[in-house]
């Protein structure tokens, strides 16, 4: 299943590189979102290297997911597409 990544995960005076906020299109609701936890996550750059992270919680109502990555996601990376792995 395929997702977008939106953004880091913030506060107001700093950002998380190793936590990111990701969303998939068919999922609207918060208990939607939920059942992703605990699902692997791989993002691949253009180059071939490929990232790993894992769903951690939901994030807001409207089904966006937090995602750790075991390094931190570049910045190219936002608004680019993640596969969500089924185990």
């Amino acid at each position: 299943m395929e997702a977008v990544v939106c953004n880091y995960r913030r506060s107001k005076h700093r950002q998380k590189l190793k936590h990111s906020i990701i969303k998939v299109e068919s999922v609207k609701t918060k208990s939607d979102a939920e059942k992703f936890v605990g699902k692997q996550v791989e993002w691949v750059s253009e180059y071939g290297k490929k990232l790993i992270g894992k769903v951690q919680a939901a994030h807001g109502n409207k089904g966006a997911m937090r995602v750790i990555f075991e390094h931190g996601l570049p910045g190219q990376a936002l608004g680019t597409k993640v596969n969500i792995k089924e185990k």
